[in-house]
């Protein structure tokens, strides 16, 4: 296979946006034709982690374009097989629910929804409060569906977050080339 372009989608885990852009700039020598793609409310969202437009900024600096931010935007990734793969990076239980339950009303999920129809790979990187509560049962679809893979994850503060999971970003890379050949990486959760 040549070089794989890889679409990037960012989504509203706003806590977790500084590790996801340091995976980023990891991910861009083993993968440099990189697609960036923001949520509408990553891309327009101050928040106590940062401005919006910094993030995008650095998503853009990072992947040498401007990042894809609406749906018709994103619409072409299937009739046009833009992509390889795609990773959802940070997968929030909001975008988590939507894909488990084909629901395509943002850029993120609309993007998924048309690079499946290629029956390509979505790497998934969560990052969830209620991944095992409220979104457990979200989980465990996108766990058994074709076509999508997940980086190890597990809790990351069960004493005082006992519902929460995230991915382990470090992960990322490997996860992505194991999806590209059809494979999930093991072990999937990870040991606290």
């Amino acid at each position: 296979m040549e070089q794989p372009v890889i679409g990037f989608a960012l989504c509203g885990s706003f806590c977790t946006f500084g590790r996801v852009l340091r995976a980023l700039e990891e991910l861009k020598p083993r993968f440099p034709a990189l697609v960036p793609i923001l949520s509408e409310v990553s891309g327009a969202t101050d928040t106590r982690f940062g401005k919006a437009d910094d993030f995008a900024a650095r998503l853009e600096a990072i992947c040498g374009r401007a990042p894809l931010r609406s749906l018709t935007d994103v619409e072409p990734i299937g009739p046009k097989r833009l992509l390889d793969a795609l990773v959802i990076a940070p997968c929030t239980g909001n975008t988590l629910a939507k894909l488990a339950n084909g629901v395509a009303d943002s850029a993120v999920t609309l993007a998924c929804k048309a690079h499946l129809r290629n029956e390509a790979p979505v790497v998934i990187a969560v990052s969830t409060n209620d991944g095992l509560g409220g979104n457990a049962a979200n989980l465990g679809k996108l766990l058994a569906r074709k076509h999508f893979y997940f980086v190890p994850f597990g809790q990351d503060d069960p004493a005082e977050k006992p519902c929460s999971l995230v991915a382990d970003f470090a992960k990322l890379g490997d996860t992505l080339a194991m999806a590209l050949e059809g494979r999930q990486i093991q072990p999937l959760l990870l040991r606290g």
